[in-house]
């Protein structure tokens, strides 16, 4: 059995928006650094090869500061989370792929690739327990 205090801090309000903050910090963080930074921007997609660069930039932008927004705010949060894991997984096996890496690098490659696949299994769990939460009708 919880103890109260416990029972009552983990069905806050309070706690819950800042684990949603939380979770969605990467992405809100990225996408206004690259609104902020087009260059920047441009320039990351074009050092993964990818092209059309600004309009691959400004859909990254997009996905990363709507579905943050959308997780925070608990709406549509099952399809903002997708979107957003689905995203973590491309990119991090475009960046991250660590078995790709040099020996000297691949165990910090590692490291990044499964704090991602965390990230993937947070946005997971926010959507299965918003879905619980608040069911759709």
């Amino acid at each position: 059995m919880t103890p109260a205090p416990i029972s009552r801090l983990l069905n806050s309000f309070a706690l819950e928006l800042v684990v949603r903050v939380a979770l969605t910090c990467p992405f809100w963080l990225s996408g206004l650094t690259k609104l902020f930074n087009w260059s920047a921007a441009i320039g990351e997609m074009n050092h993964f090869g990818l092209s059309p660069a600004a309009p691959l930039a400004a859909g990254v932008i997009l996905l990363q500061l709507s579905g943050s927004i959308a997780i925070i705010l608990g709406r549509q949060v099952w399809l903002a989370a997708g979107a957003l894991g689905l995203f973590t997984a491309v990119a991090t096996l475009m960046a991250h792929a660590y078995w790709t890496f040099p020996e000297a690098e691949r165990a910090a490659q590692g490291n990044i690739f499964f704090e991602h696949v965390a990230i993937i299994a947070g946005l997971a769990l926010v959507a299965i327990l918003s879905e619980k939460t608040h069911p759709r009708v």
